[in-house]
């Protein structure tokens, strides 16, 4: 991605909405430093008991991300907004879909993103675009 992510809407945070976002991005941080089985792992486990994000609770979600950290609104921070935005869901009872792949034409391109109702949120790029390497649903 070649500009700043910015969010959908501007987010008006309580306090202790603010302080979720907040912890969600600092557990994020430390999350997105491990090897890729570690995180995948760790997602596959919190999604255990939260029922499926609606497209507007993904939305808000990674919008309330965006608002809080500048550090996730860089043009590298896809994986840190995408981890941050699903550990915001589970802290709310619901989470969406993590995905990473690859663009699947030249230049290669990783990339993380949330999906939710088979949409994803706020990316430029349709899902199609890429090629899923990994994907962490909603527990069936």
């Amino acid at each position: 991605m070649t500009l700043p992510e910015l969010p959908s809407t501007k987010v008006q945070l309580s306090f202790s909405s603010y302080l979720a976002t907040t912890m969600s991005v600092t557990a994020a941080r430390a999350l997105a430093r491990q090897k890729p089985k570690h995180i995948k792992a760790a997602l596959a486990n919190l999604r255990t008991g939260a029922r499926p994000a609606t497209f507007s609770e993904a939305q808000h979600a990674r919008d309330s991300v965006l608002t809080v950290s500048p550090r996730c609104s860089g043009e590298r921070a896809c994986l840190l907004r995408s981890i941050a935005s699903v550990l915001l869901c589970r802290m709310r009872g619901v989470t969406p879909t993590w995905c990473v792949g690859v663009l699947t034409t030249p230049p290669f391109t990783a990339h993380a993103w949330i999906e939710s109702e088979g949409r994803s949120i706020g990316e430029e790029l349709d899902a199609t675009c890429y090629r899923r390497l990994i994907e962490i649903g909603p527990a069936q």
